[in-house]
């Protein structure tokens, strides 16, 4: 694979990003060496809370959820999967693939070596989060899933499918300005730049030109067989495992139904209709921190 970098100088600056990176070189199976980002803050013994984001964003996505995790005790760890922010970008769109990335991020989770984490996952961060969950789930001790699935063929949303024709048919993919129609709040001019800022250039974005097409939405659709087989687990799930879905989200809107009915660690968990867009952690970081937080105190 041919591999870009995006240049450090592009995340100088960032309106409320004082966070240093950390990185953590794994190898893909074409021997390929690929460098995976992730802000890892708070006490080194506090609980472990991944924090996974989803497409286009990255990890900037949390930086209002992570001092309030930090200021309550806990560990926060946000990385950026690759192709996003500044973990490495291969160059080609079919270097991209649904099992390739749960594969890189099992391969961080393992280099981590992250024992009792709480998950917190939307969007892509879900799918490939969730994935996690089911391939170790010793390693984690509660979810809260947020606008997210873990589909398996089955028809989707309308605004989903029209997401779907716009990111593959635009020709100039507008990262920015993408985050900020899928937020309640407006954000800032700065805040959108910084979006944009992994980005170079469209070579940069071939990651997130391709995850939109990679949601297994048809029973042809790859990875489908490997979905079903994680919902195996997760129906065997009994640790907490709370909802904490958006309400005005019109792609995942009434998604926290299908993990409701079929993970038994749902219930008798305080569930949550958080204020917010499809990107809820720009909208209700206080509310999403607090979640978690009492998540972390039931364990």
């Amino acid at each position: 694979m041919q591999i870009l970098r995006t240049a450090d100088d592009r995340f100088h600056g960032l309106p409320d990003w004082p966070f240093a990176p950390r990185y953590l070189q794994i190898a893909d199976d074409d021997g390929t060496d690929l460098r995976i980002a992730c802000v890892d803050e708070g006490p080194r013994d506090g609980r472990p809370v991944l924090l996974m984001h989803g497409e286009p964003s990255w990890s900037y996505l949390y930086r209002h959820v992570i001092p309030r995790l930090t200021a309550m005790g806990h560990r926060a760890i946000a990385p950026d999967l690759v192709g996003f922010g500044r973990s490495d970008k291969p160059a080609a769109r079919g270097d991209y693939t649904y099992e390739r990335h749960v594969a890189w991020m099992s391969r961080w989770l393992e280099a981590m070596d992250l024992q009792g984490a709480v998950l917190f996952c939307q969007d892509w961060g879900g799918l490939i989060g969730l994935r996690l969950v089911a391939a170790f789930p010793e390693r984690f001790a509660g979810v809260v899933v947020a606008n997210t699935g873990l589909p398996t063929g089955n028809p989707v949303s309308e605004a989903f499918m029209g997401w779907l024709n716009f990111s593959q048919t635009v020709p100039q993919l507008p990262v920015g300005m993408i985050i900020a129609g899928g937020t309640a709040r407006s954000l800032s001019d700065a805040e959108r730049a910084a979006y944009d800022a992994p980005f170079p250039d469209e070579s940069y974005k071939e990651g997130a030109r391709q995850f939109p097409a990679l949601v297994p939405i048809t029973p042809q659709h790859g990875s489908v067989a490997e979905n079903q087989a994680a919902w195996t687990v997760l129906e065997g799930w009994t640790k907490p495992f709370v909802t904490a879905f958006s309400d005005a989200d019109p792609v995942t809107k009434g998604g926290e139904a299908v993990f409701q009915a079929r993970v038994p660690g749902t219930r008798g968990q305080p569930h949550v209709t958080l204020p917010g867009g499809h990107f809820l952690q720009e909208d209700c970081p206080a509310e999403i921190a607090a979640t978690l937080d009492a998540l972390i105190g039931r364990l």
